[in-house]
């Protein structure tokens, strides 16, 4: 009799789980919905704020987006996308340098001994200031002649004027007063010559009248700066003895209203390069200033070595900030400017796999994900080829911010 209650109750247990497996297999809710949490009033589950809208890898075709809380708001910039022109421009690297014909070699032009320095490298000097003295053996004895001539000269004069009063008396004959009007002729050619040898050294009308007067010698030549620019190199030193034309120049002055810009471009672009075509220049030190200028020179030859040919442009220096050796990128027009959408730079993200994206946006909270093609860069905007169209909101600032925030919201 037990046994039998026994195996009574087995069948009533085994019955009754049949009995609630049917009832879970035909309810509405479907299995499994007994453990769900309860829905809000908009029948949706509640999720973070500032979070992708669905999961990273969720339901296909479904963009990633991130909602934005009122406090993350000013993070981000939304702006209408727009269309602009971007110049068709072949863009390459180059080098600032002197411009080497408006850059002179200052010697001395004549032998001597150097007494005085009067500039620096760096300093900015103008034509005729005096940039170097020097203790010349060769104006001292063109100055001596001077004063000889000059002493010739007041002799024959007095000698002449006294023959002509004793010629008054016949105390003379005419024979003698005319060989003194001789002398006295060839005294004052000989003066004129050799004031003429003395200016040849620098020496003014005045300071070549004082010599004479004083009856002293002034053998310090002043060299002056035949140009006005920056002195850009010195090699002299006081009692260092220099010749014309030996080198080196005790000075190097350059005019750098003009600077040059060297570049070796690849052998392929080289026909895109013209003689007198206008280039922007920049250059790390000034990132938001453009250097305008002109292409000057284009080898006839290219490098053997390299594949390269030598393009040299003169570029305008109004501000003398140019220096030379700088690190400078240049670019050249090559066709007439195109209309495309832009996007600021700020509003263009690369992700880690190399595309570029863009947020966008209907309502200025909610930002989707959007992939898109872009084109040249330009005056702190990125073309963009494909991907948005003109009038549609994107983020130009924060872009990033919302990247960052898909990225850790879906780890």
């Amino acid at each position: 009799m037990a046994f039998h209650k026994r195996n009574t109750g087995l069948a009533v247990a085994a019955a009754a789980a049949i009995l609630f497996a049917a009832v879970l297999a035909y309810s509405p809710l479907g299995p499994g919905s007994w453990w769900q949490p309860r829905l809000g009033a908009a029948g949706t589950t509640a999720k973070a704020q500032g979070a992708p809208s669905s999961p990273a890898g969720g339901n296909a075709g479904s963009p990633p987006t991130v909602n934005l809380t009122d406090s993350q708001l000013g993070s981000v910039k939304v702006e209408p996308a727009s269309e602009r022109e971007f110049a068709i421009e072949k863009e390459s690297v180059g080098s600032i340098d002197f411009n080497q014909e408006m850059t002179v070699q200052v010697f001395t032009p004549y032998q001597g001994r150097i007494v005085g320095l009067f500039g620096k490298v760096g300093d900015d000097v103008q034509k005729g200031q005096t940039l170097f003295t020097i203790d010349s053996p060769d104006l001292l004895q063109a100055e001596s002649t001077l004063i000889a001539a000059a002493g010739v000269l007041e002799f024959t004069t007095r000698n002449l004027a006294r023959l002509r009063e004793l010629y008054k008396t016949r105390a003379v004959s005419q024979k003698d007063m005319e060989q003194a009007a001789s002398d006295q002729q060839t005294a004052e050619g000989a003066l004129r010559a050799a004031r003429d040898s003395v200016r040849l050294f620098g020496k003014a009308d005045s300071e070549i009248d004082r010599i004479i007067a004083e009856r002293k010698a002034d053998p310090i030549l002043v060299v002056p700066s035949p140009i006005a620019g920056r002195v850009t190199a010195r090699n002299a030193a006081p009692g260092l003895f220099v010749q014309p034309g030996n080198p080196p120049a005790p000075y190097l002055v350059a005019d750098i209203s003009t600077m040059w810009m060297l570049a070796n471009v690849p052998e392929n672009d080289s026909p895109a390069f013209r003689v007198g075509q206008e280039v922007k220049v920049k250059v790390s030190a000034f990132p938001e200033r453009i250097f305008e200028g002109r292409i000057s020179t284009i080898a006839s030859m290219v490098d053997p070595m390299t594949r390269r040919v030598l393009i040299r442009s003169e570029v305008q220096n109004p501000r003398d900030e140019l220096r030379s050796g700088m690190f400078a990128t240049f670019a050249i027009r090559t066709g007439a400017p195109v209309r495309s959408v832009a996007v600021p730079l700020d509003g263009v993200v690369r992700e880690g796999d190399g595309t570029m994206t863009v947020w966008v946006t209907a309502d200025r909270r909610r930002f989707t994900k959007r992939t898109v093609k872009v084109g040249l860069q330009q005056d702190g905007y990125r073309q963009i080829l494909e991907g948005v169209q003109p009038g549609e909101l994107v983020a130009t600032e924060g872009a990033l911010f919302l990247s960052n925030a898909l990225a850790t919201a879906s780890r």
